[in-house]
């Protein structure tokens, strides 16, 4: 067995990062009150106090649900970054719409470690196929690119048959993006009689990654398939390992954060084990996140030997499912607030339900709208464009009678076939 991390803090005996991580809080804290928003939020907090745990889980959560009105009353971030916007590096803006900052350091999100652990090493050659529009995850991997030392081709989603005369000129060894996307651009290339065996590995992201898709891209030739968390607030929150060309259980915790698993709505940390919402405390001298509620559920992997790619960090189980109603759709989140948006312009809508559904890589996007009757064709195609506008994605219209749609407050229905 062969050990092989990113440096050296990865293979940390687990009680020093643990020392290392409580000493760092209190800094931490203090550069974060520091920010007019956290100033608030952490009134009456002695930083010097909180070295534990068991401190941290006193302080208040503060929600990723929450960042768009915190926004709204302090443009751009809140008042919760503590770089001036303009010393900044890039300013990101996600559907919401929510702002989020990246500063100038390099690897600012921290994903070398998740790149390097799928293998990717220096001189090597990756197609990137996030997007580079408005959102970050295209270059949270161009830093993470830029540190290990390989190339990009910054080939971003969209243009499929590009991407596969890319891959088929240019013969790089890895896709980064969403498992959704590779699989369109497989099944271009084998349209296209295309040979694309060079990717031998795939980093994959914003999306639920099945056992299902990730058997198909084997049979497909890539042999090596790995999955990211990641996020545009914290970056890099914890990434899948594989020792000898096998995967290890779990997903390995990045070396910058603290992670709290507790029960939604309450912020009350769960027995180890137990399936909870995430809870980030983020070191980032820009953008410091202090219990940061996720609304993505995971547990913590217990009771396993530790993993055999040497990494001694905590590992999770992987993304488990949403704590709200909130879901991700080719990659992009879709709020319970924003179907309430497109109703409100629509006042032959009585009410509406959006249901996902398909299998991934193929999802469909309905908006199901009870009416009093079936309006004009016009109506619809308003409708759909209003989806679009709102979402910043595709998606159709069913009208249904009224009462036809459970009265259960559920306004995000996930419908998808996971297996």
């Amino acid at each position: 067995m062969t050990v092989d991390t990113l440096d050296a803090l990865e293979r940390r005996d687990p009680q020093e990062r643990e020392h290392d991580l409580m000493a760092r809080l209190p800094q931490l804290l203090a550069r974060a009150q520091s920010a007019p928003g956290w100033a608030a939020i952490l009134d009456g907090v002695d930083p010097a106090q909180v070295t534990s745990r068991a401190a941290l889980a006193e302080l208040p959560i503060t929600r990723k649900a929450d960042l768009k009105s915190l926004q709204k009353r302090a443009m751009p971030f809140g008042g919760l970054a503590v770089t001036p916007v303009g010393q900044l590096g890039r300013v990101f803006v996600s559907p919401g719409p929510i702002f989020d900052p990246e500063g100038r350091g390099p690897d600012w999100w921290r994903f070398a470690r998740p790149m390097y652990a799928a293998g990717i090493r220096a001189g090597g050659l990756l197609q990137n196929c996030f997007s580079y529009h408005f959102t970050p995850a295209a270059f949270m991997v161009e830093g993470g690119a830029a540190r290990i030392g390989c190339a990009v081709i910054p080939a971003g989603a969209g243009q499929t048959e590009m991407q596969v005369q890319a891959i088929v000129d240019l013969r790089p060894d890895t896709y980064v993006g969403t498992p959704s996307f590779l699989r369109i651009i497989i099944e271009k290339a084998r349209e296209m009689d295309a040979d694309i065996s060079c990717l031998q590995r795939a980093v994959m992201g914003a999306e639920a990654l099945p056992e299902s898709l990730r058997a198909w891209f084997r049979e497909h030739g890539v042999p090596h398939v790995f999955q990211t968390y990641a996020s545009a607030d914290i970056g890099s929150v914890a990434y899948e390992t594989a020792t000898d060309g096998v995967l290890n259980p779990g997903m390995m915790l990045d070396e910058d954060v603290i992670l709290e698993i507790v029960r939604p709505g309450s912020g009350e940390p769960v027995a180890p084990g137990d399936i909870g919402e995430i809870v980030i405390t983020l070191f980032n001298p820009d953008y410091p996140l202090i219990r940061f509620a996720t609304g993505d559920m995971s547990a913590l992997l217990v009771d396993t030997p530790p993993s055999r790619c040497g990494r001694t960090n905590q590992r999770i189980r992987g993304w488990l499912g949403r704590a709200d109603q909130t879901t991700k759709v080719r990659a992009m989140f879709v709020h319970p607030t924003q179907v309430d948006n497109i109703t409100r312009r629509h006042p032959e809508i009585l009410k509406a339900r959006l249901v996902v559904s398909g299998r991934m890589a193929n999802d469909v996007m309905t908006l199901r709208c009870e009416v009093r009757s079936t309006p004009a064709p016009e109506k619809q195609a308003l409708i759909i464009e209003s989806i679009r506008e709102v979402t910043k994605l595709r998606g159709e219209v069913e009208f249904v009678a009224r009462g036809a749609l459970p009265s259960d407050g559920v306004l995000i229905e996930d419908a998808r076939d996971y297996r």
